[in-house]
């Protein structure tokens, strides 16, 4: 396995900047072990048989994410598919704000809850919240609601097919103490790593020629959700806070910037 691995990582160089770290991944996955147990135990074993279609699959830019069907966010392991988005370390941004603010108890929304990663990281760490997830994808609800069965998270956790951009679609939902989103905020024409543009769901990703085209229809009808002294916490590009406060000023609301641990803007802490 150690030369597999090896050269699955030559091959990989030209797609991957953690060639290395795939090459890992995929084989742990195909031996069905977790990587580090292969690390300790197996590196001596013969590589499985099922190895080099994986390798294959990543060299055509196919995401690890999707190749093993999991993914880590915020300490907990999710089921992802081509259905959802992958969640990303920076949007762990978003729940460390939410954990800060939010108050012991309360009600949660999670607004295109994709794999429900960021609800699900909030009651992880809150046992006193439960939450609703939203999101226009029937297959991505499944696998946000698969993984909050895996997680133990089914019965403080509601699932609901809505399109924000149709009408009355918050119509029942009830109003919450939290909202979190990260909605599509990708500039039609950017300029993306093929694992992304040509794998990830599209309606998740992109918004208009300046990406603010989800922002716009969203944030003035979030007063209606929220309880009094509420917050909204949103996931924005690096180059967009100005564009979305000046929007939740216009509706409403004052704003404050999060950073992600690249010291990038991230997230924009909303209260009305």
């Amino acid at each position: 396995m150690g030369e597999a691995i090896r050269a699955a990582a030559e091959t990989l160089a030209a797609v991957s900047d953690t060639a290395r770290l795939d090459a890992e991944w995929l084989m742990a996955h195909a031996l069905g072990v977790s990587r580090s147990d292969m690390l300790l135990r197996h590196m001596r074993d013969p590589a499985p048989p099922g190895f080099a279609a994986l390798v294959e699959r990543r060299a055509a830019h196919e995401p690890v994410a999707y190749i093993t069907g999991t993914t880590e966010f915020f300490g907990l392991t999710l089921a992802v598919t081509p259905a959802t988005l992958i969640p990303r370390g920076d949007s762990e941004t978003l729940v460390a704000a939410a954990l800060e603010a939010g108050p012991p108890t309360g009600r949660a929304l999670d607004l295109g809850t994709g794999s429900g990663a960021l609800l699900l990281a909030v009651l992880a760490n809150r046992e006193g919240w439960e939450g609703v997830g939203i999101d226009a994808s029937a297959p991505a609800l499944a696998v946000a609601a698969g993984n909050a069965a895996a997680l133990g998270l089914r019965p403080r956790s509601a699932w609901h097919h809505r399109n924000w951009h149709t009408p009355g679609w918050a119509d029942g939902l009830g109003t919450f103490d939290l909202i979190l989103c990260n909605p599509p905020y990708v500039e039609t024409e950017a300029a993306l790593d093929r694992q992304v543009r040509d794998w990830e769901p599209a309606s998740a990703l992109f918004a208009g020629p300046e990406g603010l085209d989800d922002y716009r229809v969203l944030i003035p009808q979030l007063p209606v959700l929220m309880k009094a002294g509420a917050r909204a916490i949103l996931e924005i590009g690096a180059g967009q806070a100005d564009a979305v406060a000046a929007i939740a000023t216009a509706a409403g609301f004052t704003s404050a910037l999060r950073r992600d641990l690249a010291d990038r803007p991230r997230a924009l802490i909303l209260q009305a």
